[in-house]
């Protein structure tokens, strides 16, 4: 009798097994939670303790509507594809006829400039053999920090989260067509498409490499050190969208940067701030016949850093 009754007290210390479940659960929701800080969605999306964007790794094909618009040496076409937040992208798809698989290059634009305003690095690009896809960037490329300060502590997916998610789905599209080399290619971005441009190949290991004309991130940690940016949350969010907290990540790819000492928008100091941060291999050119943007005097070193990136 004595024996039953240590059995049952034995027993009874023992914690049931759906307890030992649950308590394995919630440490793992509290482990998250830490990661993210809290924010993050259910598909996805969240932002690491230390400023870093995190998607999905695996994101699935893109369903795209495409039409020709031209044809020649290369065909033209409207793609459109959804991404975030029920938006839809709209991008301009040019390939060059060959009879093999042709590398790529992704280009973002600026703020303000549309998908036609890079048609004529587009036609050129074609004139190498490349492919290339240049896309609207959601409101333009023009960017709200305080609005999507608000989202972030609201637990919203800002608005510069989502437009590097598009870059994201452009670059998928891209590597899904069968007449495109999957395994090469690159990004080009200019001011604000740069800075999408740096993040979104730090996320995605499959570019190649990175050319950034006239942009530069926005040296956050300096604001926080000299106390202009105190609040954790905001201080979580604005990694988050800097460049400068991701182009380390590109190595071994190689990250290009050009820019003009004259420039009025993005200083040129700002961007050799940036390129501080790049580890090898990377490049930084100056010029000084242009202020901001692209310029023709840049080509000739845009096609030997792609042949560089493509060989």
């Amino acid at each position: 009798m004595r024996r039953d009754n240590h059995r049952k007290m034995q027993q009874r210390k023992e914690p049931p097994r759906l307890l030992i479940g649950g308590l394995v659960a919630a440490a793992i929701i509290i482990a998250w939670l830490l990661l993210s800080g809290g924010n993050g969605g259910g598909d996805g999306w969240k932002v690491t303790q230390d400023g870093t964007l995190v998607y999905p790794a695996s994101r699935g094909d893109v369903a795209v509507d495409s039409r020709v618009l031209e044809s020649g040496n290369s065909t033209l076409y409207l793609v459109t594809f959804d991404s975030r937040g029920g938006a839809k992208v709209s991008g301009l798809l040019r390939v060059p006829a060959s009879a093999k698989r042709v590398p790529a290059v992704l280009i973002l634009p600026g703020a303000t400039v549309p998908k036609e305003g890079e048609q004529g690095l587009a036609q050129w690009l074609a004139g190498l053999g490349y492919a290339s896809l240049a896309i609207d960037q959601r409101n333009l490329g023009g960017i709200d920090f305080q609005g999507d300060l608000g989202r972030f502590r609201d637990e919203k997916e800002p608005i510069q989260h989502m437009m590097v998610y598009d870059a994201l789905r452009a670059f998928d599209l891209l590597r899904q067509d069968e007449r495109i080399d999957p395994d090469r290619i690159v990004i080009i971005g200019s001011s604000n498409g740069g800075r999408f441009a740096l993040i979104a190949a730090a996320l995605e290991p499959s570019v190649r490499g990175v050319i950034g004309i006239s942009t530069a991130g926005y040296g956050i940690d300096g604001f926080v050190r000299r106390g202009e940016i105190s609040d954790p949350e905001d201080i979580r969010f604005y990694r988050s969208v800097d460049p400068d907290r991701y182009i380390a990540k590109l190595s071994p790819r190689k990250v290009v940067l050009l820019h003009s000492i004259n420039d009025s928008v993005i200083p040129y100091g700002q961007a050799l701030n940036t390129f501080t941060f790049a580890k090898q291999p990377k490049k930084l050119y100056n010029f000084t016949g242009s202020s901001h943007g692209e310029s023709s005097e840049m080509l000739p070193v845009i096609q030997q850093e792609l042949k560089e990136m493509f060989s």
